[in-house]
């Protein structure tokens, strides 16, 4: 009704309503006809009714699914009629909604097909385009007939569902197109849908695509042919040939302007074809469809050859303009002169696949003459900002680049290879690759190529394998020609990679797939590209001009000159490089002859890379300059700064390449072993021609004649062209690579069979050798080569038996060849010869270092080339000649190769040359003497005359290691041999001359060749010491052992006198002694019981020995004194298994001796003052941390003998000095080498707590001193912690000593022995409690104050440590205190007491104010752990103190103690505490005068104390001592009482004086429930009878348990003043005055809820959070009862009244 009004505003809300209503789906289906006639009749209004009515039907459509058939095309019809309105919104509007709406109907369709079943009575028959029927449901026949009318309307027919006339053709596309995008997959479900497709969308877009090209249809229709052929390719076969067909020749067509103005017959506009590449590029880069469309078609006898007239079409495409393209000058190389670049582009290609290639590229060598150097390819030049084919508001075609198409051209070459690359590379490397062939066969590295034969026919993946086999077979010449003229024209970098990387991926799919003609033809292809022939030719023959710049450049300018630098490779020549090494390592396993070919361009391109060093050149080599083209190479013009470069583009530095080219040859091992000898002969066929060439053709001996042409011309070189130029080239390329590959496969050399790569290799290499008119460092390159392979091959022999003997008899008589000279080059002896011998020798120097001892054949062959080098009539020598400095260590093979080789002539060597091999073959003689025991008897002779005749050599250096070194391995293979009887004086006879030998070395400056004989001296004496006899051993000792400490001794003595200012000086010598005392420590170990002790004079000797020792550890160096404590430690450790316990006990005692001189020595210096001479600083440098555990060490070594000998412990004398020494040696302050010891022990304290824990405590008097020294120890961090001085020159941080960790140690370990010992009356009476008390007492007191008790653990803190085990001991000693016999001093007890309430005193009164930081669980859980002392007060202590044995201010003092614990606030008025504690006035009772004390009143807040619960915890107790129910009985009452009256006196009157200044100001919480307190405390307190009067005596002691009677002559107050003392509650008649004035107060007074109950002794106030020991809360049958201060005050003076009888 609202729309009917026809008022706009009213419509307009009407159709709003309808809307929401819609939304909220409140409206029947039966309104929905009404609604859209309603919307129909109100089209006719303004803009906003017709946008509302748009709003409207996108609402209405999807919230009302079960709108089908008529009543859906009026909803259409409206948008359809509002899409053609004038007014841009809506008409846009409108075409937005239709869009929606037409997708809502196909996405009900795809609703519907997931829908289970559709209801048969709501399914309706169609009649298709093919004249069938079809029974649909509602959803498909709404989508079909939509469909249908938009192929109708785009066709200009009438539709048969949509009620319209027209439609505009390019927005019935539009819609088409919209539709295929979203729903391709539900067409092709729809068989209906597809004959739709196929019978009226292909016909129109075949028509629209022949008519006249119009833009904007022609546009939309291309846009849909392409997604025809991308999705419904397969269902519209033929359509889809016809389509592609039609899309080739379009953009395949010559001319065209780009003018629409042509009929169909006439050339199409340009971009008609631009959009025919844009759709082609698009299909290219789809590679599956790519394979499809050539099965499809190419593959049929009878179809179309749709796949090679694309290729064909796109390759000539590329060409028709090769003047638009330019020409990229960096192909050729650099510093090629252009009438040289001509021949550049042409394939000149070997066989068949040079002539197939250049047969299909037969254009690009004909136009590359019309090629300019300007034009070019780029993605940023050639390429459109908006592809054409997206355009869509364009009405005329944009401006397109000229180059674009060719672009388009270039992509769609690029998809397709990167499309079979893309697809066969995954399916090879899996089935080939990462498949091994069979079970437990190794992964297969280099894998042939892929035979397709050998798949399964019935996979999918072989059927794609041989369309893409099948492509290459037919399309490889087309791509070839087209990717070989596209990289040479002028490509930007992006376009370059593309290309080259196309290169690329149809190099390596040939290869996978074994098609060896295409592959070569691109490898050829790619090796011209990345070395040119004329870069290697021009090279050669380029000599750099040595005429100043300025006189050449007029002839330059000109053309005259030559190149402006010298030749070499562009950065695009070495890209070109990289891929070709790429895909040579890809298809390593599959190139088999034609491995040739590829390693003569590595060979080239390493030259090139190269030899620009060798001209000096400015520039980098091999990198192009912007200065060094004349055509600079299209680059992106964006100003923006470049991004990161493609990966085929970076890392192009002739070093790079180089590691590139290396990476090549080291995949060598991953080939298969005939893969492999195809690589190793082709690269010894390499190097055999070029050792030809640079010898000038010699002899043609090296290399065969087989195909040589072939193969030179493939690399753009000939022997006649190259020959003399070759010349210059140091080494050879192919030598170098075969060594390097040979070291990588060394294992083919020993596990395989000669022929696959030991003889090829070796024959090869010694052929060089021998070939003595090739170039002189070509002979020594074979030869350095030939010897690191023989020096590998024995070291990596790892099985024994025939191939052992095999591969060691190869070795050797290979290398025989090269050092025994033959007759006739011995005649004609040169230098080279010479260095030739010399590296064999040094080679076998280095196989007898690495293998000698695995040698089992050989050895005639080994001694023949060792005699080789010598001279049977030696020349007289000059001494020049015996200097060490020719060759005094043997040279590493490393740093010999490392360094260039010397330039040798062909003349007679020198005398030093030879004497030079004479050295060298004497290092492998001394590898041959350290395997001597392995010889034969027959070759054991040969080594000793070879011996005999090196040791006459002149030379001082061989003849002293001959005679010392080499003889004394002989000799250990004597004595090894010595235990044949019929031989053994023979023998020994020989090794007694070896032994005097080696000990005059033993003192040599050298301080190598002194320790080794000092090694070697003992450890045969060691290793041959049982077999010696005892006067043998007398000699040891007394002319070996004792003879060679004294010379070191003295030659250590005399350097430090004479460079006593440089300690450094003597180092090395102490290190020799050091070395010495290790071994000779070793010898004692071993042989002083069977042998040593044996001897006559053993005391003397001993004796010698300890004083040496001793000597060393207080004189020499600090290095010195721990390696010498641990030789005595050796010798000491024997001694308890010997039988001989007299001469045990005077080892033994001897050794004790000397450990108390060296205790004394620490024990002296530790507390020495700072010396004042040269010789002092000697004499008392600091012992190390090192030397002190070694110290300790042999302290527990002797103890633990000496109690195995003896069966008992130290005597106590022994015993006290011993932890005297222990002592000093823990607090010893002047080491250099501290360790941390918080955490844990170092290993100085660790030794020390070691040997007291091992002590026998059984001996009297023990426990004491152990007992009191660990005591000592506890305190160490509190008393004797010290920083150590750090060190001027070194920035470490400063270290602390402090002595944490053993006090953590100790702290328990107190409490163990002391429970232990608890029973010992000695541990009471000679003072060693307190001294353990006093441990505790410092940690105790000093609580927070204490150190850390670790850096990185989470150890309890040190006073919590001594409370706990402070508290055990006081449990354990008070009841066993009382129990000592009456014969106990009484000063004992009096001390101990006295000692123990100190350490109460200091637990209790300490500074708590740290904890007030820390959060309030840890402040509670602190102040619980301190219950734990007045727990141990109330059970431990005050029982026992009451003992009569104890003094009466002792008592006095606890009480005091808790008085001053019971404090509330920090301003008191009661004494000062320190006077508090003296026996004065620990029992004086105050006078209570309040006119006084109203005087001292104030209305200042009182500071609380930082544990308030913990003070009235001390005040229960004081309340508890005072009281009739403590079991210390009357002594502890009437002793106690004065502070507890002086306590509760305090807080009354104070309470009274401040009250009647401060009126109505209310006390603070902590005052008034103090008060409280104290009068609920006192009204329950009861005392024993007269307690009160004997602790206001003179002699409280003497009157607690029995007072005088009361004196009746006493005046009346005094009679009952004196009576009222002796009552339970006395204490009240006491605080009579100030109860009197609290209960008077006028004013409100403190209150506080009152728990009542039957026991009259319970507590029934406390403050909030207190809790007392002892008390028992919320009894049953307890009452709650608020009373106040004054309600209190007067109870107690009831209470009086009660006790005087005035009061019932």
């Amino acid at each position: 009704m609202g729309c009917a009004t026809k008022n706009a505003k009213v419509v307009a809300i009407s159709l709003g309503s309808l809307q929401r209503l819609i939304a909220l789906k409140a409206v029947p289906h039966s309104a929905v006809p009404l609604m859209i006639n309603t919307m129909g009749d109100s089209m006719s209004q303004g803009v906003d009714i017709q946008l509302r009515i748009l709003q409207t039907l996108v609402s209405l459509i999807p919230n009302f699914p079960a709108i089908h058939g008529p009543l859906l095309g009026d909803a259409l019809l409206l948008c359809f009629k509002l899409q053609e309105s004038k007014i841009a919104v809506v008409s846009s509007t409108a075409a937005a909604t239709l869009r929606q709406l037409v997708m809502f109907v196909v996405d009900k369709m795809a609703t519907e097909d997931s829908a289970d079943d559709v209801d048969p009575t709501q399914l309706s028959e169609v009649k298709l385009p093919n004249g069938t029927a079809k029974q649909l449901g509602p959803s498909a026949l709404d989508a079909f007939s939509v469909f249908e009318d938009l192929c109708l309307l785009a066709n200009s027919e009438k539709p048969h569902f949509l009620k319209l006339e027209s439609l505009h053709k390019t927005f019935a596309l539009e819609l088409i197109e919209s539709v295929l995008t979203n729903y391709h997959a539900h067409f092709r479900k729809h068989g209906e849908l597809t004959l739709l497709l196929q019978h009226h969308l292909c016909p129109l877009l075949l028509k629209a695509l022949s008519d006249r090209p119009v833009f904007p249809l022609t546009l939309r229709c291309t846009r849909v042919v392409f997604l025809l052929l991308k999705q419904f390719s397969s269902e519209l076969t033929t359509e889809s040939e016809v389509f592609l067909i039609l899309l080739i020749k379009i953009f395949s067509e010559d001319g065209g302007d780009g003018s629409g103005d042509h009929g169909p017959h006439h050339a199409r506009p340009l971009w008609m074809k631009v959009l025919a590449m844009e759709i082609m590029r698009g299909l290219c880069s789809d590679a599956e469809l790519m394979r499809n469309v050539w099965d499809r078609y190419d593959a049929q006898d009878s179809g179309a050859k749709v796949f090679a007239s694309l290729v064909t079409a796109l390759k000539r495409l590329i060409t028709e303009k090769p003047v638009l393209l330019g020409v990229c000058t960096q192909i050729a190389g650099l510093g090629v002169t252009a009438e040289q670049t001509g021949s550049t582009y042409s394939l000149d290609m070997g066989g068949m696949a040079g002539r197939v290639a250049t047969a299909a590229s037969a254009t690009v060598s004909g136009v590359v003459g019309m090629m300019g150097s300007s034009g070019g390819l780029s993605l940023h030049g050639s390429a459109m900002k908006l592809q054409c084919i997206d355009q869509l508001d364009k009405a005329d075609s944009p401006p397109i680049p000229e180059s674009y198409i060719y672009l388009l051209a270039v992509q769609c070459l690029v998809s397709l290879c990167d499309g079979l690359a893309t697809f066969t590379g995954p399916l090879y490397t899996s089935i080939v690759i990462q498949r091994p062939k069979a079970a437990g066969d190794t992964l297969v590295r280099a894998p042939p190529a892929l035979d397709i034969a050998s798949l399964p026919k019935d996979e999918l993946s072989t059927k794609q394998l041989e369309i893409v086999r099948d492509i290459i077979e037919s399309g490889w010449p087309a791509l070839l020609a087209a990717l070989s003229f596209i990289i040479s024209t002028n490509l930007s970098d992006e376009l370059f990679v593309e290309v080259l990387a196309s290169y690329q991926a149809m190099t390596n799919v040939s290869g996978m797939l074994g098609l060896t003609t295409p592959r070569d033809a691109f490898f050829t292809s790619l090796s011209k590209l990345a070395v040119p022939a004329r870069v290697v030719s021009s090279l050669e023959s380029y000599v750099e001009s040595q005429t100043p710049r300025s006189t050449t450049s007029f002839s330059e300018n000109l053309g005259l000159g030559g190149p402006a630098h010298a030749p070499g490779l562009s950065e695009r020549n070495m890209a070109c490089l990289k891929v070709l090494i790429s895909n040579a390592v890809f298809l390593a396993g599959s190139l088999g002859e034609s491995w040739f070919g590829v390693l003569e361009v590595l060979q080239n391109a390493d030259y090139v890379l190269t030899s620009k060093g060798a001209f000096g050149g400015p520039s980098k080599r091999g990198i192009l300059s912007p200065s060094a083209t004349t055509t600079p190479v299209m680059r992106d013009r964006s100003g923006s700064a470049p991004g990161p470069r493609h990966p085929l583009m970076s890392d192009l530095e002739p070093e790079t390449l180089q590691m590139a080219i290396q990476r090549l040859f080291d995949a060598s091992k991953n080939l298969e072993d005939p893969a492999y000898m195809h690589f190793v002969n082709a690269l010894c066929r390499l190097s055999a021609e070029m050792v030809e060439m640079q010898s000038g053709g010699g002899s043609a001996t090296l290399v065969s004649n087989e195909s040589h042409e072939d193969v030179a011309s493939a690399a753009g070189l000939s022997p006649r062209s190259g020959a003399v130029h070759r010349r210059r080239r140091s080494g050879d390329f192919g030598i170098t690579k075969l060594g390097g590959v040979t070291m990588l496969n060394i294992h083919r050399l020993i596990y395989r069979p000669p022929d696959v790569a030991w003889d090829a290799t070796t024959s090869h290499l010694l052929s060089v050798i021998h070939t003595s008119y090739a170039p002189q460092p070509i002979r020594v390159q074979a030869a350095s080569v030939l010897d690191e392979i023989l020096v590998v091959v024995p070291r990596n022999l790892t099985t024994t038996g025939d191939l052992q003997v095999k591969v060691q008899k190869q070795v050797l008589d290979v290398l025989a060849q090269q050092v025994v000279p033959e007759p006739a080059a011995l005649a004609a002896n040169t230098t080279t010869t010479v260095e030739l011998r010399r590296m064999g020798l040094e080679t076998l120097h280095q196989i007898l270092q690495a293998s000698g001892h695995t040698l089992v054949v050989g050895w005639e062959t080994i001694f023949q080339m060792l005699e080789s080098v010598c001279r049977q009539n030696l020349p007289v020598r000059s001494s020049s000649m015996d200097s060490m400095s020719m060759l005094s260590t043997p040279p590493s093979p490393a740093s010999m190769r490392s360094k260039p080789l010397p330039s040798l002539g062909l003349g007679t060597p020198s005398e030093k040359s030879q004497v030079a091999l004479v050295k060298i073959a004497f290092q492998s003689l001394t590898l041959v003497c350290d395997s001597v025991t392995s010889l034969s008897p027959e070759h054991l002779r040969l080594c000793i005359s070879t011996l005999g005749q090196f040791g006459r050599q002149a030379d001082t250096n061989i003849a002293l290691t001959a005679a010392a070194s080499l003889l004394w391995s002989v000799s250990d293979a004597i004595q090894s041999k010595r235990k044949n009887v019929d031989e053994e004086p023979e023998y020994s006879e020989l090794w007694m001359f070896l032994l005097l030998e080696v000990l005059g070395l033993c003192a040599d400056s050298r301080q190598e060749v002194r320790d080794g004989a000092i090694q070697t001296l003992f450890r045969t004496m060691q290793l041959y010491g049982s077999t010696l006899s005892l006067e043998t051993w007398d000699q040891c000792i007394w002319k070996v052992t004792f003879p060679l400490l004294d010379s070191l001794t003295a030659e250590i003595r005399h350097l430090s006198n004479a460079a006593s200012e440089d300690v450094t000086t003597s180092l090395p010598w102490d290190e020799s002694k050091i070395l010495a005392l290790h071994s000779i420590g070793s010898i004692f170990h071993d042989f002083l019981t069977p042998k040593i002790m044996q001897l006559d004079s053993f005391s003397k000797a001993w004796d010698v020995f300890v004083n040496h020792i001793q000597d060393s550890v207080l004189l020499d160096s600090r290095t010195i004194s721990a390696p010498a404590l641990r030789c005595l430690e050796k010798a000491v450790k024997v001694s308890p298994a010997l039988d001989l316990p007299p001469i045990v006990s005077e080892v033994l005692l001897r050794v004790w001796q000397t450990i108390d001189v060296l205790g004394g020595a620490v024990i002296q210096r530790s507390g020495s003052q700072t010396p004042t001479s040269v010789s002092e600083v000697w004499h008392h440098r600091p012992f190390t941390q090192e030397s002190l555990v070694a110290f300790v060490d042999v302290i527990q070594t002797t103890r633990k003998a000496s109690r195995s000998v003896n069966g008992n412990e130290w005597s106590l004398d022994r015993l006290a000095r011993l932890m005297v020494i222990l002592k000093g040696v823990l607090t010893y302050p002047n080491s250099p080498d501290y360790r941390p010891d918080i955490d844990s022990l170092p290993p100085v304290q660790a030794a020390v707590m070691e040997t007291i824990e091992g002590i026998d405590l059984s001996v009297s008097g023990s426990p004491s001193l152990v007992l009191r020294d660990l005591s000592e120890f506890a305190t160490l961090p509190f008393l004797a912690a010290f920083d150590v001085p750090s060190l001027a020159k070194t920035s470490t941080p400063q270290k602390r000593i402090t002595y944490i960790a053993i006090s953590k140690k100790t702290l328990p370990m107190l409490v163990e022995l002391f429970i232990r010992f608890k029973l010992d009356p000695a541990v009471y009476l000679d003072g060693t409690l307190e001294a353990v008390l006093s441990a505790y007492s410092i940690p105790v007191k000093l609580k927070y104050d204490c150190p850390a008790p670790s850096k990185f653990g989470n150890d309890p803190p040190l006073w919590k440590t001594a409370t706990t085990s402070f508290l055990r001991i006081v449990k354990e000693c008070a009841a066993q205190i009382n129990k000592l016999g009456p014969d106990t001093p009484a000063d004992r007890i009096e001390s101990i007491w006295r000692q123990v309430l100190d350490v109460f005193r200091g637990g209790i009164l300490a500074d708590c104010s740290a904890a007030d930081s820390f959060p309030l669980d840890v402040q509670e859980a602190e102040e619980n752990f301190d219950l734990a002392l007045i727990a141990s007060l109330e059970i431990d202590v005050a029982p026992h103190l009451g003992d009569s044995c104890v003094p009466d201010h002792l008592i006095s003092q606890l009480a005091t103690i808790l008085h001053h614990g019971s404090r509330l606030h920090e301003t008191v008025l009661e004494t000062d505490i320190a006077d508090s504690f003296s026996p004065e006035l620990s029992h004086k009772v105050e006078d209570i005068q309040m006119h006084k004390h109203y005087e001292l009143g104030s209305t200042a807040s009182r500071s609380l104390v930082p544990r308030e619960r913990f003070s009235y915890w001390c005040f229960d107790l004081l309340f508890l001592v005072c009281s009739h129910t403590t079991s210390g009985g009357y002594f502890n009452n009437s002793l106690s009482i004065p502070s507890l009256l002086n306590r509760c006196q305090a807080t009354l009157v104070g309470f009274v004086a401040d009250e009647a200044l401060r009126g109505h100001l209310p006390f603070p919480r902590a005052r008034e429930q103090e008060l409280l307190y104290v009068l609920r405390k006192l009204l329950d307190l009861k005392l024993w009878p007269g307690s009160l009067w004997a602790g206001l005596s003179d002699n409280p002691s003497l009157h607690a348990v029995e007072q005088p009677k009361i004196d009746v002559l006493l005046s009346p107050s005094h009679l009952i003043a004196d009576a009222v003392k002796r009552s339970t509650a006395a204490h009240l008649f006491h605080f009579y005055p100030v109860l009197c004035e609290i209960a008077s107060i006028p004013r409100k007074t403190p209150s506080a809820w009152m728990v009542t109950s039957t026991t009259p002794s319970s507590l029934s106030i406390l403050p909030t959070g207190h809790t007392s020991s002892g008390s028992n809360y919320g009894q049953s049958g307890a009452n709650a009862v608020e009373l106040d201060a004054r309600i209190l005050a007067r109870t107690c003076l009831k209470e009086v009244g009660k006790e005087m009888g005035v009061s019932q």
